[in-house]
Formats: C-alpha cells, structure tokens, sequence
C-alpha cells in the first residue's frame, strides 16, 4: 500500500502523501468519523434555521463583478466576456433581503484565489452564510448565531460525544449563553498587558487570536468570544458605520479556541449612505450599480455572517490543519485528485 492504513502501530505517512493518496487515507474508521459528524452539523444547521422560518436560497457563482473586494479573485472566460467565481454570496443574500424574504441561508461553494499555504486558507470550501431583515444592530446577528451554535453542537455531543472523544481525545463542550464579547479596542488592550505584539492597529494576526481566546478561556471559562467593532478601513463599504464613531463598523468576528470562524455585520441599507461609502473605499459605481440599485426601492435595517465549517470542524476535533477535515482540499499548489 503507498500509505499505511491498518497496520498496528504504524506511523502516518506525510500529509502531502496522504492528500495524493485520499481516498485510501480515508477508510481509516477516524477519518471517516469528521464526515460523520460534519453530516450531522449541517443538517442541525439546516434544523435550525428552518425551524426559525429561513428561507434557502442558492445564489449563482459566476459573477460579472467582485462580491467582495478586488483582490483574491478567480477570473473565468465566460462566452465573450470576463466572469469572477464567487468569494461570497453577498451581495444576493441582501437582495433577498430587499425581496422581503427577511431571514436566509446558503450552503454553499466560496472560491478564494488566496495565495496563502498556511494550515487554515484553502482556495475552494463550503460557506454557510445567513442574514436577517429587522434588526437594531450587528448585536441582533450575534445573538442569533450563538443560539445556532449552542444547538448544533448539543447535537454533535448527544450523538458524536463519545466517539469524538475516544478517537481524538477532544471533549465536546455545549457552550453557554451569552458568548463573551471584546471590542476590537479592548481586544488590543488586553494584548497589550499580556505583551504580545501588534501588527496592524484595528485587526487581529492568528496570534493575537490564540493568545486572546487564551486569556478568554481563563478569565471566563467560555471557549468563543466575539471581538466587535472594527475600524472602517479593515472592513469593505456595505458595513454600517457608527453614527457617533464613524470610524467604527458595526461588525465582529467569532473566535473559537483561537482560530476565527465567523465574520459578520450590520449591512448599511440605506442608498445614498452606501454610495458615499463606495466611493469612500475609491470603487467604482458602475460594476456595483446592479448591486446598489437593490437599496432603491426600500431595504429593510439588516445584517449578517459567513461561517466556515471547515474551521468549525478544526475546532470539534482539534486538528491544526483545515487539509484533515476538507474531503479533497484546493490550494495553490493542488487540484488532484
């Protein structure tokens, strides 16, 4: 066999051998338990926001502008013209929104052309993305994400708990509610007092993650933590602003055990205030114009995330490397098998 699989004792071959040889990596009854459990994580997904009156939706992937920024970019020949692949389903999750369909979600593919080989960046995974109509603020979102959290995992732990903790020593732990919140100000404060570095004033490097989901950890017992309020510039247009702090986002990302899963916000709704913002961050309005005119004709206050399941399934099982739990991972160097 190119790679051990049964053998007593043997030791795994290198993972770039074992990602050549996947499927003979994956009969490995451990293996195959990520899949298992993964299953069972997006269908207490689905429950979840099914039982609170989402609709699913499905937004297309070949698009004729970025939905997100300029950058990491997929261009594709389409008939007679250029195509992106998707980064996110963005922009349509809000024109559902201006549709009246006030709470959706997507599972679905997200292409990122990443350049990155880090154990956490791949170019091709699966998203789940929700947003809700109605609300007061980014808080609304946050609120609702850590109730589908809390589900899905009790889930997880009812039927998987045993088995997880047998095959990689990880036990599941059901998280309580409220999840602990840092603003991004505060966040850097307390890095500050446990000296470790900053890079860029109003966003967070992997080790500013772990070292404050450490601090979490201990201080309140909790193994996520939301850090809230980033500034203007790390954030892209359609983030609401602060009107008292407008050079504050109404926008975080979730931490779990140190590793980021979440990113989300209050989306600005209103046309001209959008506008304005566009041409702040230097775009141009025309590729964006299809999107901006979703806001014309009234858009209700809302706002939402995308999560990574990949980086959820890292966090269950605690394995270090998004390439473990992907079932055939892309990245820069690998398009097989």
């Amino acid at each position: 066999m190119p790679i051990p699989i049964i053998e007593k004792g043997a030791e795994e071959a290198d993972l770039q051998i074992r990602l050549d040889w996947r499927w003979l990596d994956l009969r490995k009854p451990e293996k195959a338990l990520i899949f298992q459990v993964w299953t069972l994580m997006e269908q207490s997904f689905r429950e979840y926001w099914t039982k609170n009156n989402y609709f699913e939706i499905h937004s297309p992937k070949f698009m004729s502008t970025p939905s997100e920024s300029g950058a990491e970019l997929f261009e594709v020949k389409y008939f007679d013209r250029k195509a992106y692949l998707a980064q996110s389903p963005q922009f349509y999750k809000q024109m559902a929104m201006a549709c009246g369909f006030e709470r959706v979600f997507e599972v679905g593919p997200v292409f990122r052309a990443n350049p990155s080989f880090t154990s956490r960046h791949d170019t091709e995974f699966t998203g789940y993305d929700m947003e809700i109509s109605f609300i007061d603020s980014h808080q609304d979102v946050i609120s609702e994400e850590q109730k589908a959290i809390q589900y899905v995992l009790s889930k997880i732990k009812e039927v998987y708990g045993d088995q997880i903790k047998k095959a990689y020593n990880r036990e599941i732990v059901v998280p309580e509610l409220p999840f602990p919140q840092v603003t991004m100000k505060e966040a850097k404060e307390i890095l500050a007092k446990l000296n470790v570095p900053s890079e860029k004033a109003g966003d967070l490097n992997p080790k500013e993650e772990r070292q404050l989901s450490e601090h979490i950890k201990k201080e309140k017992n909790h193994e996520f933590v939301f850090v809230t309020e980033y500034p203007i510039d790390i954030r892209p247009f359609y983030h609401m602003r602060f009107e008292a702090q407008p050079n504050l986002t109404k926008s975080f990302d979730l931490l779990w055990n140190g590793l980021e899963i979440t990113t989300g916000a209050q989306r600005e709704h209103r046309y001209d205030i959008l506008v304005k913002q566009a041409k702040e961050k230097g775009l141009s309005l025309e590729p964006i114009q299809f999107y901006l005119n979703f806001f014309k004709y009234g858009c209700p206050p809302h706002g939402g995330l995308g999560l990574g399941p990949s980086r959820m399934l890292m966090k269950i099982f605690n394995i270090a490397n998004v390439r473990e739990v992907t079932y055939l991972y892309r990245g820069v160097k690998r398009l097989t098998p």
